[in-house]
């Protein structure tokens, strides 16, 4: 049977600077005390995870698209392009079936939802896969494109808004300021 599984969950914030000094330490926190009790707990075959949602359509973020506040918060990110809630608990689940030797081996990690969803192959709740939060095709369009377009003062062309290749840039990426 698999080791009991401790999952914390944090945000890309624990990584790289986002929104505020409070949200950083906090999320870095998070990710500092799943790796923290990976090694204390390794002894009693327990394992630990922090788990990293991309943008997530929660009833909160719902409730701000409604109360028209969700754009100036999140900087215009597509809510509509964002992962259930559940497709974090399917990832959960996945890592809870492993093996004894297979979940303690990744004890400690940060895991993020869609790159699992890619590994243990499984979709969110409306069939879709959204992109990994450090995915060029997750990135390029929330974030580049628009840069991009406010700057050139016209819009990115089709064939280079269709064709965002699917490549992980490595955390080191976004391990400085904004």
């Amino acid at each position: 049977a698999p080791p009991p599984l401790i999952c914390l969950v944090s945000l890309f914030g624990g990584k790289s600077y986002t929104f505020n000094v409070a949200y950083g330490v906090g999320k870095a926190g998070i990710d500092r005390l799943s790796t923290d009790m990976s090694y204390q707990l390794k002894r009693y075959n327990v394992a630990t995870t922090t788990l990293y949602p991309g943008l997530v359509r929660t009833e909160a973020n719902l409730q701000m698209v409604e109360d028209g506040t969700w754009d100036e918060a999140s900087g215009n990110l597509d809510l509509d392009q964002g992962e259930s809630p559940e497709f974090s608990g399917r990832a959960l689940v996945r890592l809870a079936s492993l093996s004894k030797d297979d979940m303690m081996s990744r004890s400690g990690n940060v895991e993020v939802v869609a790159e699992l969803a890619k590994e243990f192959d499984f979709t969110d709740i409306d069939g879709s896969r959204p992109a990994s939060i450090r995915s060029l095709k997750y990135l390029a369009p929330n974030f580049i494109f628009p840069q991009i377009e406010k700057e050139a003062g016209k819009p990115v062309p089709s064939w280079m808004r269709d064709n965002v290749p699917d490549l992980l840039l490595p955390w080191s990426v976004f391990s400085s300021g904004p």
